[in-house]
């Protein structure tokens, strides 16, 4: 591949009804962020950008329990969830918001595109209504049988166990999550997505992934397009954006739906990531022409929304379907390259529930172990392609055996020895067989373990990462430059030199993955400069939830592309003074595990 393409890194927004757990991160979060520091570190020009999803039911839910508004609550999430994921040194280009007024017009401008290609249209349909108060019942706020799978605890909008759409009308045996009375279903007239109309391109495009996309992600959508039906757009509620057409947009009851507005939210932010840095059509790089590459990422239950409908929505507005379609004010513009979609993560034998508290939070996380050790065990053990199981034993094990055993003893030899026997990087001698041979596979490595990153096949890269790590660590025991310091002190030279070479490209080969320590490690040789960069929080300013005055939100940047690390063997600089490291990791004792089984079991009651 070559470099400096345009690579759009779109990735799932987070919901704000609360804190995210790390089942969530491991689908959405860490893989994205491996991906696009990988693609900085190769010369490419990557946006990566998402935002707090703030509209659609279960938020109105947890407002009226918590007895707060829907932008109160939406307020405190977005900033939780932003402080979280800097926390975990995800490198978005822009973290924004859905209530932005930005997000608001792109996606009045989206919608009004497709109504006037012919791709939206008006019918009335059942909408459920509390019968003891009158009140419209959102989608999610009714629950019953699956009438596919039989699944009890199907939500009016999906079921979770098969994970086909449904409409409230479609359950068996519906009930109120309100107060669990039958709600009753009134004619109710909403703007409908002609999903049909797409069918016949949208196999066609999903033919063309086949090879290219995971067998799982791409199965699953092809099986999706074989009965599409026209799917509603707008929803009986009063929080989201208002629909913009005469004798709509002033209806305070009617607005656009959450899963249309949301995905529509990777071109809005790109749209206020380029305004921000001051060039409003930069977006256009990363959207339009064929140079432009994007790569969605998420867990599996959204893959319907990044697979199907939203190349939908992008095919509509862009009027490449029908014979007399127009593109809208955007232009065209590019539908996925690739939906890189994860298998649940689940905790100790069970599924995630916030409900049931068995959940493990990023933030409860992260205050007692490192964003790197997490970051590193839904790397090689995570969700990739079948849904794995995180037990504390295991993170403990991984910590203890591979991160600190393993590549912290790599780092903490080499660096030492080098500091306490010569005090700088030493230069070598002649090379021997042996030198040569270990130093040609360890720049190997960056073509080996770049296919895979480039693939996205994270736990393969990161096996390969790991491998030359001990192809060093077996390097320095057979070596023992600790005997030579006495009998041989050149050849002792020769060898350490040999280490912090070693050290210097399993560091970058581990970068993307391991960003904070790879910081660390690029200090303890010497390095100047940032190697790679990581996020902060910084303002973002504009209209919120429909409000007339701008105001200040949270949002996530950084400053990553004049970073020192690159997708190469880079020389280590002879002379350059070294210091006595201090230990990369920190060793877990095994009484770990059963405290935080404690803790879980006290919190599930």
């Amino acid at each position: 591949m070559s470099s400096n393409r345009h690579i759009l890194t779109a990735v799932a927004w987070p919901y704000t009804n609360g804190p995210r757990h790390i089942g969530h991160v491991s689908g959405f979060g860490v893989p994205s962020d491996v991906f696009s520091r990988f693609q900085r570190m190769s010369g490419n020009n990557v946006l990566m950008v998402s935002g707090t999803d703030e509209h659609g039911t279960p938020i109105l839910v947890l407002a009226d329990q918590e007895g707060l508004s829907p932008r109160d609550l939406a307020d405190r999430y977005n900033r939780v969830i932003a402080e979280d994921l800097v926390a975990l040194g995800l490198s978005y280009d822009l973290f924004t918001r859905t209530t932005t007024g930005n997000h608001y017009d792109v996606v009045q401008k989206l919608f009004i595109a497709l109504y006037e290609n012919g791709y939206v249209f008006t019918h009335t349909t059942k909408g459920a209504v509390s019968p003891s108060t009158g009140r419209t019942l959102p989608d999610r706020y009714i629950e019953g049988t699956c009438p596919i799978c039989g699944y009890d605890g199907a939500r009016g909008d999906q079921c979770d166990n098969c994970g086909n759409q449904l409409d409230p009308i479609d359950l068996l045996a519906p009930r109120s999550r309100v107060n669990g009375e039958t709600p009753e279903f009134v004619d109710t007239e909403h703007f409908m997505l002609d999903l049909p109309a797409f069918a016949s391109v949208l196999e066609e495009w999903l033919a063309s992934k086949e090879g290219d996309w995971r067998p799982n992600v791409l199965k699953f959508s092809r099986n999706l397009v074989e009965d599409l039906q026209p799917r509603a757009v707008t929803r009986d509620l009063n929080w989201g954006v208002p629909i913009p057409l005469e004798g709509w947009k002033d209806n305070p009851n009617k607005r656009l739906y959450v899963w249309f507005d949301a995905v529509i939210g990777y071109l809005s932010a790109s749209i206020e990531w380029a305004e921000r840095i001051g060039d409003p059509e930069a977006w256009r790089r990363w959207w339009q022409g064929e140079d432009a590459e994007s790569f969605y990422f998420m867990g599996k239950d959204n893959i319907v929304f990044h697979s199907v409908i939203w190349p939908a929505i992008l095919l509509g507005e862009s009027g490449r379907v029908g014979q007399n379609g127009e593109p809208g004010v955007f232009g065209e513009l590019n539908v996925p390259t690739e939906v890189v979609s994860s298998e649940f993560l689940t905790m100790e034998g069970q599924k995630f529930s916030s409900s049931r508290s068995v959940v493990i939070y990023v933030r409860d996380f992260l205050e007692r172990y490192s964003a790197d050790a997490l970051r590193y065990f839904i790397m090689a053990a995570g969700p990739e392609t079948h849904d794995t199981d995180f037990t504390w034993a295991e993170f403990v094990r991984r910590n203890n055996d591979e991160l600190v055993a393993a590549w912290g003893n790599l780092v903490n030899r080499s660096v030492s020895m080098a500091a306490k026997n010569i005090g700088h990087i030493p230069e070598a001698g002649e090379f021997t067989d042996e030198d040569e041979r270990v130093l040609a596979a360890s720049r190997s490595a960056f073509d080996t373990v770049g296919q895979r990153l480039e693939r996205s096949q994270f736990k393969a890269a990161l096996q390969e990462a790991m491998r030359t790590v001990a192809e060093a660590n077996k390097y320095i025991s057979e070596q023992a430059p600790w005997v030579l310091r006495k009998t041989d002190p050149e050849r002792m030279a020769t060898v350490l030199h040999v280490a912090l070479q070693l050290v210097q490209d399993a560091n970058t080969l581990l970068t993307p993955f391991l960003p904070e320590s790879a910081n660390k490690v690029h200090a303890m040789l010497g390095g100047t400069g940032t190697w790679t960069g990581m996020p902060r929080i910084d303002t973002g300013r504009d209209t919120i939830g429909g409000s007339e005055e701008a105001v200040e939100y949270p949002v996530i940047t950084g400053d990553y592309a004049d970073n020192v690390a690159r997708w190469e063997s880079m020389p280590i600089a002879t002379g350059t003074p070294l210091e006595r490291p201090q230990p990369l990791f920190a060793k877990l004792d095994p009484s770990v595990v059963d405290e935080e089984l404690a803790r879980l079991s006290a919190e599930a009651g």
